[in-house]
């Protein structure tokens, strides 16, 4: 949680025009790590958390 909240206070100083690209796509991105790891640990298999996890860290690619 602790990226997601720098990440909004980072995008917090972007230039305004950048509000809804830029911006709007890290917040997403941030947001969307903690809650497939969150998800991912809450299947049942290894398997199914693992590829969570992927998902997560394609996440953090973007």
């Amino acid at each position: 949680m602790e990226l997601t909240e720098v990440v909004y206070q980072q995008t917090k100083v972007f230039p305004t025009d950048e509000a809804f690209v830029l911006t709007a796509q890290m917040r997403r991105s941030a947001i969307s790590i903690p809650s497939n790891i969150a998800e991912g640990a809450a299947r049942r298999s290894r398997k199914e958390f693992l590829q969570y996890l992927y998902v997560a860290k394609g996440s953090l690619s973007k």
